[in-house]
């Protein structure tokens, strides 16, 4: 194979060469990491949108909340029918319940706000809407606290008060932010940082698919003869980039004679360590949104046992609360424009994923002979019988 150096001077290594020198360097300085900006658009874009663990984390979370069955309970037990939970069911006629629950959910924990709002009309609530937490802002009464909100969308603004009746204009789901009285914090801004490290290394993967052959370093001539000519330099550099850059000349050999020598400069992914680097930063994201990563199927994670217990780990700590708060607060909320006492709550029961845990705990119940039949039936959830 001809070398590069041959060539390019066509064999005539010794010739004259002009007073006239060149040199080349490679400087590689360390600046400051470069992070996503905060703000609900900047970080869901980044993350649920670009992002393939913050995207799988969300929906797994989503789709498992929504699949919990909802029912009603009034003083004396569970009622079959009532208008709150038809309006749960059909909020609205362009959602269903399900679209509007998954919708609560994801904003929740992409931008750590979610908003409710009522349809008001004769006393009575017509429907339920989600509204996208970026559009809205607090308005902060005298008291601090807030007394309407205010969307904007397409250059228009429009004013939700709190003092409506029968019930405030807008329900405003939060998760706790220490240091802010009006808004959440979501999983996403706990986990910018490694929400960063996984886009940077997948991005970094990229590049380097796409300029395999590229490698970081530097082309060093030391030949007796002199420094190159101005055209030597330019022809050297166009044939570097012409015959050696882009995945098709991945792994093509380089012949180096003649006083060229190729001085490495760069940091291999071995050396950055660059997989574990990825799962790393992986895993601390679905630490932020409290999924087992083994659920995400993320190498190298053995807190649990199997994955069955993961599984039931995720429904325990993470879906079931979530369902819980969010159905006690439409409770409270909805509870104004309804006659009758009532709180929504969830059917755990029926919950396939928690099936071992009932079972073990009516094993319990039913070996407790000190307790009666009714009083069995209060522990286990189903009230006492008619």
């Amino acid at each position: 194979m001809t070398s590069i150096l041959t060539r390019l001077f066509g064999g005539r290594l010794n010739a004259p060469v002009e007073q006239k020198s060149h040199s080349l360097f490679a400087l590689s300085g360390v600046s400051e990491a470069t992070w996503t900006r905060r703000g609900f658009s900047a970080l869901a874009g980044e993350g649920y949108l670009r992002n393939p663990v913050v995207y799988r984390c969300v929906r797994l979370i989503v789709e498992a909340a929504v699949r919990v069955p909802l029912s009603v309970k009034g003083p004396e037990g569970a009622l079959a029918e009532h208008p709150v939970l038809r309006l749960i069911e059909m909020p609205n006629p362009r959602q269903s319940g399900s679209e509007l629950l998954e919708a609560v959910y994801s904003f929740l924990h992409t931008s750590g706000n979610a908003f409710l709002e009522a349809a008001l009309a004769d006393g009575e609530v017509k429907g339920l809407y989600a509204l996208r937490p970026d559009r809205m802002s607090v308005v902060a009464g005298v008291d601090g606290w807030p007394a309407a909100y205010e969307y904007r969308v397409g250059g228009r603004t429009v004013r939700l008060d709190q003092g409506t009746a029968p019930v405030p204009k807008v329900l405003h789901l939060k998760l706790f932010h220490p240091l802010d009285d009006h808004y959440g914090l979501a999983p996403l801004d706990a986990a910018q940082v490694s929400l960063d490290t996984h886009n940077a290394a997948a991005r970094w993967n990229k590049a380097l698919l796409d300029n395999a052959a590229r490698p970081s370093g530097a082309l060093v001539y030391s030949a007796e003869a002199g420094n190159l000519t101005p055209d030597q330099f330019q022809r050297l550099k166009d044939e570097l980039e012409a015959g050696f850059q882009g995945a098709m000349n991945a792994g093509r050999p380089m012949v180096l004679e003649g006083g060229l020598d190729w001085k490495s400069m760069g940091l291999t992914p071995h050396d950055m360590d660059f997989i574990e680097a990825k799962n790393m930063a992986a895993r601390e994201i679905a630490l932020a949104f409290g999924v087992p990563p083994m659920l995400l199927g993320i190498p190298g994670d053995n807190t649990y046992a199997n994955y069955a217990e993961a599984n039931r780990a995720f429904w325990r700590q993470n879906v079931v609360p979530l369902v819980k708060r969010t159905t006690g607060m439409l409770s409270r909320w909805l509870a104004p424009a309804f006659e009758d006492k009532f709180e929504i709550v969830p059917r755990l029961e029926e919950i396939e994923a928690l099936a071992e845990d009932r079972s073990a705990l009516w094993a319990r119940i039913g070996a407790a002979d000190f307790l009666s039949d009714e009083e069995k039936r209060t522990a286990v959830g189903f009230g006492a019988s008619e």
